[in-house]
Formats: C-alpha cells, sequence, structure tokens
C-alpha cells in the first residue's frame, strides 16, 4: 500500500480515537460480501456511543456493564471494542479474559478473527492465537492485546495491567462466572492517573451472586449499565424464544436470564434464593412467641487461613449470629464463651462441626458439658442428600422458607446464598444433591460460609426442650428420630 494511503489511514484513524462507532461503521465492509445485509443492531449503536462519551474523560474509568440474554451480538461488540481500542490510540495494551477457556478460545477470540479479518487496518497487527499486537517490532510488546484465562491462583497479569498515560482496556466475557478476586485484583488498573481506562463486562445473567450483579446493585453507581431483551434483536430466534416463555413462563428464572437479560431469582444451580433470604432479612418478631421449641447453638470452629469462628443460636423461627473469632488459641477460653452463651440461652443442644471442633468438644467434656460433634461429610438422614452438611442446609433452606428470620447481617446473607449444589451424576449416590464445598467456592472467588455453616449446625438433629422431658433434664437429646421419652440408659444403648 502506498505511503499517501497509509497516511491517509492514519489520520482516519485517529478521528475515532473517541468515536467507535464511527470507527465500526468505516473499518468494516458494512452490505459487502459475508456482511451483506448485516448492520448494527441498535444496542450495539448505543453502547458504542455511550463508550465514546465515557473516554473523553480520563479522570475516571469508563465502566460498561452488559447484561442480555443469548443471541444478541454480544461477541461481535466485544470484538469491536478490542479492534478500536488498538487501532486509533498508540500502545494501547488490553485484557481479555472469559468464564471458561474454551469460551474464550471457541467464542470471544474466534470472534475477533473474524472481524480482524474483515477490518480495513488488519496488516497494522498480528493475530495470534493468544494476541493481537502490533506488526510494528518497535511496539509489540507494548501496543497489544492478550487473551488471558483466569486464575485464581494466578492473578499477576490482572494486577499488573497497567500504561501511564496512554490507554489500558480490560474485557470480561461470561462475566457471571468469573471470580469475585478476579475483580478485585483487576481494579489495580484503575490507579494511573491520566490514562483511558475501558472496562466492560458482558455476559448472561447467570448468578445473582457475585461482582457482576453488582455492577446492577450495590456498585451501580461506578458502572453504566444496560439490559438487553433477545426479543428487540433482529436476528434472534423468535419461535425457539415464543416456545420457551410458553413453556417456563415470562416471569420464569429460565426467561429472566436467556431471553430478558435479568437476574434470576435463584441462579442456575443455586442452593438457597435470594427471595428467602430477603424476606427473612431482619425482621423483627416477639422472641417470647417461641419459648415452646428448643434452643439450639451451632458452632463452626475453623481453623483454615482467614476463616472465622461462628457461634449461632436459634430458638423457632429466630435466630442470631452470638459471636464471631477471627483465630482459636485456646479451646477452654473458647469452651468457656461458648458455655457462657449455653447458660445464658438455656441451651437445649450444642451441635459443633467435628471439622475442626474435636478440640473444642474435649475442651467442653472436661468442664462437664455434653455437646455434640456433627460430621459434615457423614450420612444424611435423607434420601435426597449425599452428605449431613447438605441435609442441614437443606432443612435451613425450608426454614427460610417458611418464615424462618435472620439478622440484618451482609455477610450471613451474602453466604446463604453463595453456595451451589450438583447432583451427583454416577456411582451409589446418582442423583443425589451434593451442597457445593467450601474448597470449589474458594476457587471460584466465594469465601467460607462459616456464619452460615454455623447457623445450618442448628438444624443437625432434632431437639426437644429439656425442661418438656425431666427424665432426660440436663441431657442432649440430639439424634433422636423421634419425640418419645427414652430411658437415659436405653437411649445410649439405642446408640452404640
Amino acid at each position: 500500500m502506498s505511503d499517501e494511503y497509509e497516511i491517509q489511514l492514519a489520520d482516519d484513524m485517529a478521528s475515532f480515537e473517541h468515536d467507535p462507532l464511527g470507527f465500526v461503521l468505516y473499518t468494516f465492509p458494512w452490505n459487502e460480501g459475508e456482511l451483506k445485509g448485516k448492520a448494527i443492531e441498535s444496542w450495539q449503536r448505543e453502547i458504542l456511543e455511550q463508550l465514546g462519551n465515557g473516554v473523553l474523560n480520563v479522570s475516571q474509568a469508563v465502566r460498561l456493564a452488559v447484561a442480555s440474554g443469548h443471541g444478541i451480538g454480544k461477541s461481535a461488540l466485544v470484538a469491536w471494542i478490542i479492534l478500536w481500542s488498538l487501532s486509533t490510540k498508540v500502545d494501547t495494551k488490553g485484557i481479555v479474559t472469559a468464564n471458561t477457556e474454551t469460551q474464550l478460545k471457541t467464542k470471544t477470540w474466534s470472534e475477533l478473527a473474524k472481524w480482524y479479518r474483515l477490518s480495513i487496518m488488519k496488516h497494522w497487527f498480528v493475530f495470534k492465537s493468544t494476541a493481537l499486537f502490533s506488526a510494528d517490532k518497535a511496539h509489540e510488546k507494548t501496543w497489544r492485546v492478550d487473551m488471558i484465562p483466569w486464575s485464581e491462583n494466578n492473578t499477576e497479569a490482572f494486577a499488573g495491567l497497567h500504561n501511564q498515560g496512554k490507554r489500558v482496556v480490560l474485557i470480561f466475557d461470561e462475566a457471571s462466572a468469573i471470580p469475585d478476586v478476579i475483580w478485585e485484583v483487576s481494579e489495580g488498573a484503575l490507579t494511573d492517573e491520566g490514562t483511558e481506562i475501558i472496562w466492560c463486562a458482558f455476559g448472561n445473567p447467570t448468578r445473582n451472586i457475585g461482582r457482576f450483579k453488582e455492577c446492577f446493585t450495590r456498585y451501580k453507581h461506578r458502572w453504566q449499565q444496560r439490559q438487553i431483551d433477545s426479543r428487540k434483536i433482529s436476528f434472534t430466534n423468535k419461535k425457539q424464544i415464543d416456545e420457551w416463555i410458553e413453556d417456563y413462563g415470562i416471569d420464569s428464572d429460565f426467561v429472566k436470564v436467556r431471553v430478558r437479560g435479568e437476574f434470576p431469582a435463584v441462579g442456575d444451580n443455586q442452593f438457597i434464593s435470594s427471595i428467602y433470604v430477603d424476606l427473612a432479612r431482619g425482621k423483627h418478631i416477639d422472641t417470647r412467641a417461641y419459648t415452646f421449641a428448643p434452643s439450639i447453638i451451632g458452632v463452626d470452629p475453623a481453623w483454615d487461613g482467614g476463616d472465622k469462628i461462628v457461634i449461632a443460636w436459634r430458638q423457632g423461627n429466630i435466630s442470631k449470629i452470638l459471636a464471631t473469632y477471627a483465630k482459636n488459641d485456646d479451646d477452654f477460653v473458647l469452651a468457656q464463651n461458648l458455655i457462657r452463651f449455653e447458660d445464658e440461652y438455656k441451651a437445649d443442644a450444642v451441635f459443633i462441626d467435628f471439622g475442626y471442633g474435636t478440640g473444642l468438644y474435649s475442651a467442653g467434656k472436661q468442664l462437664g458439658r455434653k455437646w455434640t460433634l456433627v460430621q459434615f461429610g457423614g450420612a444424611s438422614s435423607k434420601i435426597e442428600y449425599v452428605n449431613k452438611r447438605t441435609e442441614m442446609w437443606g432443612d435451613m433452606r425450608g426454614w427460610l422458607r417458611d418464615g424462618g428470620v435472620i439478622p440484618d447481617d451482609s455477610e450471613l446473607c451474602q453466604e446463604l446464598i453463595s453456595p451451589e449444589y450438583y447432583t451427583a451424576p454416577t456411582g451409589p449416590n446418582i442423583g443425589k444433591i451434593m451442597l457445593e464445598k467450601k474448597a470449589d467456592m474458594k476457587e471460584r472467588g466465594i469465601g467460607s460460609t462459616n456464619k452460615g455453616d454455623a447457623l445450618a449446625l442448628t438444624f443437625a438433629f432434632k431437639v426437644r426442650k429439656k425442661e418438656h422431658n425431666p427424665l432426660l433434664k440436663g441431657n442432649n437429646t440430639a439424634g433422636r428420630k423421634d419425640y418419645a421419652i427414652i430411658p437415659r440408659t436405653k437411649m445410649v444403648k439405642k446408640r452404640r
């Protein structure tokens, strides 16, 4: 190509520095070849205009969050933003990530390859399987966008995205499933002064927890949000959409997520609905109404990393978080604190997680207390659950649904809606429900559910008030399958 052509092309690209819509209209051969009859959708135009207006102000980052139904042309828009950001400002740097490496390679990067091939300035850049960078050797390290699968164990790439005085672009595709830790680390790129910073998050709103959801709630004052309905897109399969609406209902979570671009009441695999938690949170209730019910304490004595030790209490439909401790250096000190709560709340049972609770249990035994250890991984008494922990959470879910009340505690509420579940695909537990493990939650950036587990422990076994049973006064009736009065000697024999 002639020098005159290159100079003109460079001038034209520079004119689109703050005009991504103009760039898209100019750069691609609309109404020719494979773009014959194709056009930019109205929502795509609006987003591009919104983005252009945002980058005019370098004093703050441009943050766009787009939640959408299926098949709206999201991947094309992602590709246009990447190509615009690179082509209109020298030495732009960026990162593109997605919920999975497969999504990143087969959808996001594949769509970028298509639009790169159709672009008028493709000779300026080199397209590789994991990067798009300047063809000029002097700039190939400084003028580029890299495809990087996220990993909470390797966050350096996201932490180190800086480009002082120039342009930074960060794209999250299918952002609902990207862990919170990646979002938090990525915020480090927002500190460069005098820099054009563009952070775009796209995706189907499959989860109603996590940072993508919070772009529309907790952090909505920081993000410009759009929710795109698949029915309003010219090329979506309207017949299929109508069938979904007929089969599932317009207000179903299935249609909300896949068509309306709205967050569900319950995520795809979410165990406890946000609706249950919201209805239970912070209600005022007369505690005297439940004096007939047993008083139960649950203890999650976590020792792992930054996890907290939590003591929870429940009586009938009311509950409290009695205490949280950052660390347990002395089982006897913790046991004495627990005894104080047991006496104050006249607890009829104290249930302790077996995992890290054996020392606390032993200390309590030496101090004359009869507490009960509960194995989270032990067998469930209900056929539909794989283990005891899932059973307890299932009972807690039913309690919340049926009128249980929890304190106005943001941390507890978040923990209750965070765990997901799955059904065992093979083996002796095939088809049974299992709650997500804490380790798996941490892998997707969700903290430990210490408060939730402590409250769930109050559902470990059926309990009867001690004063209702003089034969067992002062004894824990945990583990009973019914409420019959059984002499202690027989009960011990039965347990053996």
